[in-house]
This record gives C-alpha cells, sequence and structure tokens, in this order.
C-alpha cells in the first residue's frame, strides 16, 4: 500500500510538472499554441506530443512556441522553425517532399502492385477455365481407349 501511494505521488508530481503556465496577450495566441502543442511530436519520446510529454526538452520546445507566438510568427513560421531543428520527425503528419515520398507513396505503391497481382492471377485462371479442346472423333475414341486401358490396368492391381 505505501508503494501504491508513494507510485501515485510520483505520477501526480510528473503531470505537474508538465503543466506550464504561460501568459499570452489574447486568447487567439493561447488556442494556437494548444493546437501547435499537439500537433508537434516530442523528440525524445515515443509517439507523445510535446503538450503531454514530461521531458525536457518537450518544456524548451513548448517555451519557444509561446515565445513565437507571442512574437508574432505565423504557425507554418513555427513548424518551418521545428522541422528545420529536430526534422520532419517532429510533425505527426509529415510534408510530402523526397525524404518523405516513401513515407506517403509506399502503401499506396504496396497496394497497386498487389491488386495488378491479384488481376493476373484471375485473369489467367479465368483464360485457362475458359479454354476448350476440340478433339476431332478419332482422338476421342483414341482417349477413351486409354482411359479404359488405364482404368482396367487399376482394377487388375488390387
Amino acid at each position: 500500500m505505501r508503494r501504491l501511494v508513494c507510485l501515485t505521488a510520483l505520477w501526480a508530481s510528473a503531470a505537474v510538472w508538465a503543466i506550464d503556465d504561460y501568459q499570452f496577450s489574447s486568447e487567439e495566441g493561447r488556442e494556437r499554441y494548444q493546437t501547435l502543442t499537439y500537433e508537434l511530436r516530442c523528440p525524445l519520446c515515443q509517439n507523445q506530443n510535446i503538450s503531454d510529454s514530461t521531458a525536457p526538452i518537450a518544456k524548451d520546445l513548448r517555451r519557444e512556441v509561446h515565445r513565437m507566438i507571442e512574437e508574432g510568427k505565423s504557425d507554418d513560421d513555427i513548424v518551418d522553425f521545428m522541422v528545420a531543428r529536430y526534422g520532419d520527425f517532429v510533425l505527426y503528419r509529415p510534408r510530402l517532399n523526397a525524404q518523405t515520398a516513401v513515407l506517403w507513396l509506399g502503401p499506396v505503391t504496396v497496394v497497386t502492385l498487389g491488386l495488378s497481382v491479384l488481376l493476373y492471377i484471375a485473369r489467367r485462371r479465368r483464360r485457362s477455365q475458359g479454354e476448350t479442346t476440340d478433339l476431332s472423333d478419332d482422338e476421342q475414341a483414341r482417349l477413351r481407349a486409354l482411359l479404359q486401358q488405364t482404368s482396367s490396368e487399376e482394377s487388375e492391381q488390387k
């Protein structure tokens, strides 16, 4: 029980440290701050935005976002600054460029190739089922004779 209380107190204190109390000159700035901190990924944490992260680098990034908003920078300027500093990893929705093309086009390419292979197999199967063999009367008589001979040989072996 004592451990549970200690762990709960430790968890609660960590959550309190994650809350920053920045003063904004306008309500629009506060909303932009919340939107940007939810859209930017913490460079240190696994799949956590800088708003939720308790890492020191996330705290620094929140402070930078606040400073840039108060300086009147646009959202694009702030995102460009973060990407220039930390790369496309800092974005949850990376932009389409030469470095992220595989990320964006890879799934489409795999699905297209898979559908092409399925279509090829279906057409090949349909073509092989649709083929009819037209045997002449002599060939049909010979085929029947071979089948009878084979079946009689099998019955003799049993």
